[in-house]
């Protein structure tokens, strides 16, 4: 049996052994400190010293900060071709790629993108007076203090040591950090911080991760000192601006170029303290002192760790579980920092842009589900006010299609608006996202509030999606596309319809949304149960499920990217699966898949299917499969390639899968943790995670 225990788990024993520790440079793994809203990614210096050793750009990035190439609203989806629009139901129109108009849909996808807010990096001065090169920097020592929230740095220069605290306060835009050496007295040793450009030119979504060191007259930076310890550095680019606030001890800054400047102590001091503060505006920056930043990331870091879940699998037998504890703690920081956000995440989170910064709704869910699961329901609750604050453009985007309720886009910025794709449009299950997670936050608070703040979302998104699903009267019965694209988006949108996971997802949506009506004390529209009770299917051939009811080669030619049809039972309680067929759909993808053109969130999405058929063995095999894009890199993020060195939804679905296996799910065995094996090679300790649906 698995095995237990009564004792309870020593947290910061659990934590701190997972400490990153670095001790020469690892190009792939720099270490970042942050809040959810803002997050500072440093080098082995504990600043961004060197960004060209490391294959990652090493971020500064915060959730408000955007920009638009050449001002706003250049281009509008005006501009872009709409395609897939049937002229006799007035139904549809996506904007869709289209040859004749390149310069608007690349704008768009490209606009509004994630501004890098700095760079601030180490000026290292040699006893000849050259500036110090990495390699002749020793006794490099790194440790992300993960119980505090603080990053320690140690290294020698010409046997002369520098040791760094960099830290983010945990509850303002706020850069600290001390630094301690004989270098400073000597002048050998300063602070660089340095302005990049905001251009965006590249068209590939892999090729705008590098900051951009030219165009210097494209963008403007103006200092405005503050005392003798202070300044404002104000930044403006195109239509946008924003500002940074400095503060120091026994220092002075000079500009030493056009967007670069230098912060150096005074003569007497070997220590240095600075800092910066980020905002929209100056006047909305107000800084803590420094060490009162580093007390608060203290408290608050030793609160995120003891009031929320834990998972402790230290004394198994299998060797593999110290490695898949390590994964589940680095996680729940890294998802902490980069997923808890006043509004959704890109897929890389504050670490560096992916598809130009631009937040993936559809990943929302692989992001943030998991935080009320381990008991931290308000890291979900941050970022489900933005559906509110977007509803009426989710609205229009439904009428504009000829539907009713909202539609939820999946490639877009802060301000909620889509980008054109050739996939993008097509996408479907982001839809009844909000209305699961509103639901886990209704079971975490199950008040008259929680309804309040959440029913527009859930009733709207519901009646987009009883829209939306088409009868077929031939069948009679309700169908989802064509044209749609699944979740696995290889499929041609025009030859798709009824996807097994979307079919299954859409009706669980619906009901769920049904029984919200039924809390605020409202009547279910009649549409909403009929086409629940009347959707197609799930689609199967040869006992197992197919991809989309079109997709008889899912596990030939089409057998790539994800198996999404294990969703239906695993994601969702898969009330309309049967679950002899999805164990041989589980077996034949296990068996037959193209790993490695899968996704990080796919490996998770499977556990979590062999969990709720009863295969512990498979759900630890498949969490912990030795594949490329299941690798978790020593600072704990999920490498899926290069150009996507870190994938957030990778790390919030092994929290989700790991927290229903030992946590346990509505409906399912009552026994301690239900989805690990039974054999006796797993000790298995869990506190405060909730079961979920």
């Amino acid at each position: 049996m698995r095995g237990r225990t009564r004792l309870k788990i020593n947290r910061k024993a659990l934590v701190t052994r997972h400490h990153p520790v670095m001790t020469t440079i690892d190009p792939l793994s720099p270490l970042s400190v942050g809040n959810g809203e803002f997050a500072f990614t440093a080098d082995f210096t504990g600043l961004q010293t060197f960004p060209d050793k490391y294959t990652i750009p090493l971020g500064t990035q915060s959730q408000w900060a955007w920009h638009s190439s050449g001002g706003h609203d250049v281009w509008t989806l005006d501009d872009v071709r709409l395609q897939y629009r049937d002229e006799t139901t007035k139904l549809g129109g996506y904007p869709i790629h289209a040859e004749d108009k390149e310069e608007p849909y690349h704008w768009l996808r490209q606009n509004p993108h994630r501004t890098q807010l700095g760079q601030f990096g180490f000026h290292i001065v040699s006893s000849s007076g050259a500036q110090v090169q990495p390699e002749s920097i020793t006794n490099i020592e790194q440790t992300l203090d993960l119980w505090n929230g603080i990053l320690h740095s140690r290294f020698v220069v010409e046997e002369q040591e520098v040791r760094v605290q960099t830290c983010v306060h945990p509850d303002r835009d706020q850069l600290v950090v001390t630094v301690e050496s004989p270098l400073l007295s000597e002048g050998r040793l300063g602070i660089s911080i340095r302005f990049p450009a905001p251009g965006m030119t590249a068209r590939g979504w892999d090729k705008t991760i590098a900051l951009n060191w030219g165009e210097a007259d494209s963008h403007v930076t103006r200092c405005i000192p503050d005392g003798a310890s202070g300044a404002t550095i104000e930044r403006t680019m195109d239509d946008d601006s924003y500002a940074v606030k400095l503060q120091w001890t026994q220092g002075e800054l000079s500009q030493v170029g056009q967007h670069d400047f230098l912060l150096q102590s005074s003569p007497s001091s070997d220590r240095l303290e600075f800092a910066a503060g980020f905002s929209s505006s100056a006047e909305l920056i107000t800084l803590a002192g420094v060490q009162d930043t580093l007390e608060a990331s203290r408290r608050h870091w030793e609160t995120f760790w003891m009031e929320g879940g834990a998972v402790e699998l230290a004394e198994s037998a299998d060797p593999r579980a110290l490695e898949l504890e390590r994964r589940i703690v680095l996680s729940q920081y890294n998802t902490a920092i980069h997923s808890a956000g006043s509004v959704p995440p890109q897929e890389t989170g504050l670490l560096y842009n992916s598809w130009f910064g631009k937040l993936h709704l559809e990943m929302h869910w692989w992001h943030a589900f998991h935080f009320p699961l381990w008991g931290r329901t308000q890291l979900l609750e941050r970022s489900m006010g933005w559906y509110a604050d977007i509803l009426p453009l989710a609205r229009e985007l439904a009428q504009a299609q000829g539907y009713t309720g909202a539609r939820w886009p999946k490639m877009v910025a802060a301000d909620g608006k889509q980008s054109p794709s050739v996939i993008a449009p097509l996408l479907i299950w982001q839809q009844p996202h909000p209305i699961v997670m509103a639901e886990l936050c209704y079971l975490a608070d199950p008040s008259q509030e929680t309804l309040q703040r959440y029913g527009d979302i859930v009733l709207e998104s519901a009646e987009f999606m009883a829209s939306f699903a088409a009868w077929d009267e031939q069948g009679q019965r309700y169908v989802l596309g064509p044209p749609v694209i699944p979740a696995q988006e290889n499929h041609k949108g025009e030859h798709t319809w009824n996807p097994t996971y979307e079919l299954e997802y859409w009706r669980h949506g619906l009901e769920i949304a049904a029984e919200w009506a039924r809390r605020m004390g409202k009547p279910v529209p009649p549409q909403w149960d009929e086409v629940s009770e009347k959707l197609s299917e799930l689609p199967e051939a040869d006992g197992v499920y197919l991809a989309h009811e079109n997709c008889p080669d899912t596990y030939t030619k089409a057998n790539i990217d994800h198996p999404s049809m294990l969703g239906a039972l695993g994601m969702l309680p898969g009330k309309k699966a049967d679950l002899q067929v999805m164990r041989n759909t589980l077996l034949k993808v296990m068996d037959s898949w193209t790993w490695e053109h899968t996704w990080g969130w796919d490996y998770p999405m499977a556990a979590m299917t062999a969990a709720r058929l009863g295969e512990g063995a498979w759900a630890v095999d498949l969490l912990l499969k030795d594949v490329t894009k299941n690798t978790y890199l020593a600072n704990g993020h999920n490498y899926q390639r290069p150009g996507l060195y870190a994938y957030l939804p990778g790390n919030g679905g092994l929290l989700t899968a790991v927290a229903m296996m030992a946590g346990g799910w509505q409906g399912g065995p009552e026994g301690h943790a239900p989805g690990f094996p039974s054999d006796g090679s797993w000790t298995v300790r869990a506190e405060g995670l909730k079961r979920w649906m």
